[in-house]
C-alpha cells in the first residue's frame, strides 16, 4: 500500500532537509534516498522534487551549486543552509506534536479492539 499523495506533500519538506542534513546530494539520489528509507512507500517523481527544490532554494533553507565528478555529468548538488537546519527543527517539533497525538489516538495493537464492538449509534 503506498502513501497517500496527501501525506507525500505533507511530509516533502522535512524528508529533503532532513536527507540534506546528512550530506549534499542531488535529485536522482535524493529520490533513492527517499525511496530506500519508505521501502518503498513513498511514491515521489521529480515533478514533486524539483518544484520543492527549487522553493526550499527561494526560501534560503537550501543552496544549489554544479558539480562535475570524475568521469560523470555535471550534476547539480543542493546543500541545507544554517536557515535550512532551523526549519528542519521546526519540522521536527512539529512532526513530534503530530506523532505523539496519533500514538495518544489509535491504541495499541495489544488492546486494540476490533470496529464492530464500538457502539454504531445513529450509524446502524
Amino acid at each position: 500500500m503506498k502513501v497517500t499523495k496527501d501525506l507525500v506533500a505533507a511530509s516533502a519538506t522535512p524528508m529533503v532537509l532532513g536527507i540534506l542534513a546528512e550530506e549534499d546530494s542531488y535529485g536522482y539520489a535524493i529520490l533513492r534516498r527517499i525511496n530506500e528509507l519508505s521501502g518503498g512507500e513513498l511514491d515521489w517523481t521529480e515533478g514533486l522534487l524539483y518544484p520543492l527544490l527549487h522553493r526550499l532554494e527561494r526560501l534560503g533553507h537550501v543552496e544549489s551549486s554544479w558539480r562535475s565528478v570524475a568521469g560523470e555529468r555535471r550534476r547539480k548538488y543542493y546543500r541545507i543552509t544554517p536557515g535550512g537546519l532551523a526549519e528542519l527543527a521546526e519540522q521536527r517539533r512539529q512532526w513530534a506534536a503530530v506523532v505523539g497525538a496519533l500514538k495518544e489516538i489509535w491504541p495499541r495493537s495489544d488492546d486494540a479492539r476490533p470496529l464492530t464492538t464500538f457502539p454504531l449509534g445513529d450509524f446502524a
